[in-house]
């Protein structure tokens, strides 16, 4: 009796038999996560197989196991810790499979380490994100968010004919993030200017949260209180929130649109520039008083002036004069000689200048506003 002959298909490794049945015990787990999420470790276990396979079929030349730390890397980016560890353990399974099937000639230690050591820093991240709430592109979309309406809320009113004013607010390092902030209202039915211009201890995200929360809060006071009242109720605010780095400098200013006098409070901001064009001469006003959120209960004391044609306020925060190593007295010299090279040309565009002249490559948070009354 003859018996046919029959063609046996070459059987995958066992171990890779393995690592591909591992993720189906694991999608079950999936439904407990959003659907973003879902699609996002579908696609990363999809991308870690083929890796797998492409290494089988074409070789460790053409496709290695260090290969890995793709998937992982767009893991630290999408995923929550729950799901992070579900791509991770896969992905350690895959390196098994590797090691057991190929030399270590082939399967070079270093690169097995390096995956290892990416691994792990892809669940810290992802660890970091889900603590603060940003995981995934929803995280992108809320710092964005939180970008821009930092950005609107620094956007000064149309003020009334003949008078002008600039804000310029740049973060620290050219991020998109700032603890500098301004805030500003017209009041009196559009007679009056109230502004502040606020400096959030801190950099980065963290200061820029903290700005963002306490501009609402602080942009919600204006006009609704006396002007003397302002910077005491913000100072209890503050304190309030017991913030780790809870304080902040400031500088209130009270404007009338129609006789030009002014009120300027300080909470341990630096000095108020005032130009008069009579004397064609900047001088520092010399209201002081504690920065907000150090204790529960300050005073603070208004310095008054008049504002003619021609005159000018300029008002900015710590990072625009701050120089390492130097008096603060030497960089708001050097902002006053700048400002002083605006007067011939007009202060039209002197906001922009004035950053840039004087701390365009400053490693900190830079705010200033500058407004004026045309002669």
């Amino acid at each position: 009796m003859i018996v046919p002959a029959v063609t046996r298909r070459r059987a995958l490794p066992r171990g890779l038999v393995a690592v591909l049945l591992a993720p189906p015990r694991a999608v079950t787990r999936l439904r407990r996560h959003p659907p973003p999420e879902r699609a996002a470790l579908i696609g990363l276990v999809a991308l870690a197989l083929a890796l797998v396979v492409g290494g089988e079929l074409f070789g460790p030349e053409l496709v290695p196991p260090g290969a890995q730390i793709i998937p992982l890397l767009g893991g630290g980016l999408l995923l929550r810790r729950a799901a992070m560890r579900l791509l991770v353990l896969l992905v350690y399974a895959c390196l098994v499979y590797a090691v057991l099937d190929m030399t270590l000639e082939v399967v070079r230690p270093g690169a097995l380490v390096v995956v290892v050591a990416t691994a792990i820093v892809a669940y810290e991240f992802a660890r970091s994100r889900e603590e603060t709430g940003l995981t995934g592109s929803s995280g992108d979309t809320f710092l964005v968010e939180l970008r821009d309406r930092l950005q609107r809320q620094g956007e000064l009113p149309r003020l009334p004919a003949g008078w002008r004013a600039e804000a310029v607010l740049r973060p620290a390092g050219g991020g998109p993030f700032a603890g500098d902030f301004v805030v500003s209202s017209l009041t009196d039915g559009g007679r009056r200017l109230e502004m502040a211009l606020v400096d959030v201890s801190g950099k980065g995200v963290d200061a820029g949260t903290r700005a963002l929360l306490l501009s609402g809060a602080l942009g919600g006071l204006l006009g609704s209180l006396r002007p003397e009242e302002y910077l005491p109720a913000a100072n209890r605010y503050l304190d309030r929130q017991e913030w780790v780095e809870g304080f902040a400098t400031a500088v209130h200013l009270v404007l009338d649109l129609v006789d030009g006098s002014f009120a300027v409070e300080s909470a341990g901001h630096p000095p108020v520039a005032h130009f008069a064009a009579g004397s064609g001469r900047w001088r520092l006003l010399t209201c002081e008083g504690m920065a907000l959120g150090l204790v529960p209960h300050v005073s603070y004391v208004a310095e008054t002036g008049r504002l003619g044609p021609g005159d000018a306020l300029l008002l900015y925060t710590d990072g625009l004069v701050e120089i390492p190593g130097r008096d603060l007295a030497v960089g708001i010299d050097k902002l006053l000689g700048e400002a002083e090279r605006l007067v011939p040309r007009g202060f039209e565009g002197g906001g922009e200048r004035l950053v840039t002249q004087v701390a365009g490559d400053s490693t900190d948070d830079r705010g200033l506003v500058l407004l004026w009354r045309q002669g």
